[in-house]
This record gives C-alpha cells, sequence and structure tokens, in this order.
C-alpha cells in the first residue's frame, strides 16, 4: 500500500501551517511531518524539534534526514522515516521549501504540491501579527519574488486570503475529489 506525500507551499504568512492543522482536525486520515528546525523553541508558531546548527549538522551526518535545506538564515529537516511512513500507506503533509520539491518528488512518487498564496496586504498584516519581524524585514520578505514551482509536479493552487474555514473546506475537496 502506497500513501501520499502533500507539499504544502507558500509565502510566510500565508497560513500553511494553520491550513495544514485545519485539514488534519477536519480528515484524520492526514497526519503532520514535525520539522526539525534550528530555531528558538520559543519562536512559537508550528510544532516543531528545535536543535542547534552543530546538533543539526550532526543529524545531516547521521542521516537522520530525508529532506533538508536552509532558509531565511535557519535549517530545516525533514525526519527520514517519513519515507517508511508514506510507503506504509501514510497521507502526510508536511510545511516544505520549493526549493527542495524536486528532490521531495524523486523521493515521494506521487507527490502532490499545494500552493498556497494570498495578497500582499494579507501577507504583510499576518507577518506583523506574529511579531518575528520588522517592518523592514517584512517589507523585504514581501518585495521578493516566489522562485516558481519546479516542472511537472503536481499541483494545486489555493488562495487563503479569506476565512480559515473556507480555504480548508477547498483544500479538502481539492486532495479528495473522490469524496466531493
Amino acid at each position: 500500500m502506497t500513501g501520499q506525500l502533500v507539499a504544502v507551499v507558500g509565502p510566510s504568512g500565508v497560513g500553511k501551517d494553520s491550513v495544514m492543522t485545519g485539514i488534519v482536525a477536519a480528515d484524520p486520515r492526514f497526519a503532520l511531518v514535525r520539522r526539525v528546525i534550528t530555531r528558538d523553541a520559543t519562536a512559537g508558531g508550528e510544532d516543531f524539534q528545535s536543535v542547534t546548527p552543530e546538533h543539526f549538522a550532526q543529524m545531516v551526518d547521521r542521516g537522520a534526514f530525508c529532506l533538508h535545506w536552509q532558509a531565511h538564515g535557519l535549517n530545516y529537516g525533514i525526519p527520514a522515516g517519513l519515507r517508511d511512513e508514506v510507503a506504509a500507506g501514510g497521507r502526510r503533509l508536511v510545511n516544505l521549501s520549493r526549493a527542495v520539491l524536486p528532490e521531495a518528488a524523486a523521493l515521494f512518487p506521487g507527490l502532490l504540491v499545494l500552493n498556497l498564496t494570498a495578497s500582499p496586504d494579507v501577507l504583510a498584516a499576518r507577518l506583523s501579527g506574529r511579531g518575528r519581524e520588522s517592518g523592514t524585514d517584512i517589507a523585504q520578505r514581501l518585495s521578493r519574488p516566489a522562485p516558481p514551482l519546479p516542472e511537472g509536479v503536481c499541483r494545486l493552487d489555493l488562495c487563503n486570503d479569506g476565512d480559515l474555514r473556507d480555504t480548508v473546506g477547498l483544500a479538502l475537496r481539492l486532495l479528495q475529489p473522490e469524496r466531493a
């Protein structure tokens, strides 16, 4: 039995973690992948394993990750056990960087990319509300163009400008057209 990995991508503030949590709450056949991040444990946001950069490097050397990357001055890792979970039939949602999508597609046949978007005003308000970045940092983040998604990946585009419940409902219909 083969499961499925759904890579959720989008800019900071688009609501990736909120949408993923909503999907899991509405459909227990999905589960979240807990990332390992070199971010302070008190930073808030998603449920993640906080490690030092040195410990992260040791984990890379030991093969603890099936995917890992750097972004915004932090290291991110996806536990190697995810491959077995998906191979055993698990449906997993993971917040991924666009940069590792080609590698993820090679590791996980049938990878599906849920590409979340939102308007710049909505993103700015959400980022400001998190309180993790200055106004200047937010403006710089929003001015960067989003890298394109790699060719050949199966993708679903979804705007998360409105009510979270509506977005989650639409995401579930997109992810499970057989149940719509």
